[in-house]
């Protein structure tokens, strides 16, 4: 999730920012959330301390239903057509008639040699302010996500895990954490959860990704290790729930333990009506999360699509493997 801490007055916001290569006004941002009001003061009563005890003892006492299948046909939840793109700063045409359709349940990978434009589709689908849109439709479950601003987006149950997820010095995993998803129930017109039933949400999915239970009295992603990043992205995607999670690499980085982890948690989340697109550049990510469908990316366009059989083509022979077919 990516968001930035501007200020711990009273009227602050959590608002939209990215990781950017290019130096920008100094600004702490993580993958993706935005303009959520701050409860004032910002701690909340003043800073939540995590305390196992109290919500194991509350976890009997709340309601964790959830949604079953419904037999319905899955729905078209996001399509993609011709969609252009251009560094903001450059002009540089990046993406070059991009073309993708996601049904509800499904997942998704996308695999390419590096500079073909998988990183930079992501960043376009969440509304990166690095990359303008020159032409081509995105439609988010009837909606168009062109229209949206990022934090819209993102409240509307879009996702993404970025590669390099930084660092928000003060601000702990619980106050973050309890705020964005407490944002996201008022936009669904749901009411809050106060302190203890927000643990009792929580708790089960820190015990999911094998993390320690005072790991929610950090600060986020600060003094983590580059593992530990890539857990708390998923954490906050257990937290928060998705229709579409975007997840950008999540397998770099990570031993095959912490991978085995990391999938196991994803695969946790999949239900009949959410989705997953995935980047990476291996196989072994696929063994774990197995995918619906693989695209291959090439020069800005998608050149390929097929079954778990594109993978291992490109791990035995290259992508020359699928330049020949």
């Amino acid at each position: 999730m990516a968001a930035s801490l501007q200020s711990h007055r009273p009227s602050a916001l959590i608002s939209f920012s990215f990781p950017s290569p290019r130096p920008k006004a100094s600004s702490y941002s993580i993958p993706f959330l935005s303009k959520i009001p701050a409860v004032p003061p910002l701690r909340l009563r003043p800073s939540i301390r995590f305390d196992s005890a109290v919500v194991k003892a509350t976890l009997s006492t709340v309601d964790h239903s959830s949604t079953s299948a419904s037999g319905e046909d899955r729905k078209l939840l996001l399509e993609v057509k011709d969609l252009t793109a251009v560094i903001a700063e450059t002009k540089q045409e990046i993406l070059k008639g991009v073309s993708l359709s996601i049904c509800e349940g499904e997942v998704h990978a996308i695999m390419g040699k590096n500079g073909s434009g998988k990183s930079t589709f992501s960043k376009v689908l969440v509304g990166h302010p690095d990359y303008d849109v020159t032409g081509g439709s995105v439609v988010f479950k009837g909606e168009n996500l062109l229209e949206m601003e990022p934090e819209e987006r993102s409240l509307a149950g879009l996702f993404m895990s970025f590669q390099s997820p930084v660092e928000i010095p003060g601000v702990s995993n619980a106050d973050f954490l309890n705020m964005a998803y407490n944002a996201r129930r008022k936009k669904l017109n749901q009411p809050e959860l106060g302190p203890i039933e927000f643990w009792a949400h929580v708790y089960p999915k820190l015990n999911e990704l094998k993390m320690k239970e005072d790991f929610l009295n950090r600060n986020v992603n600060e003094g983590f290790s580059g593992g530990e990043r890539k857990r708390n992205e998923i954490l906050q995607l257990a937290v928060l729930g998705a229709d579409l999670a975007i997840l950008d690499e999540i397998d770099s980085g990570l031993d095959v333990d912490a991978l085995r982890d990391v999938a196991r948690a994803v695969n946790g989340l999949l239900t009949p009506k959410n989705s997953v697109l995935m980047i990476t550049h291996y196989q072994r990510l696929l063994d774990f999360i197995k995918p619906t469908y693989i695209h291959v990316m090439e020069n800005g366009k998608i050149v390929k699509t097929g079954d778990i059989s594109i993978a291992k083509a490109l791990e035995k022979e290259g992508y020359k493997a699928i330049s020949d077919r």
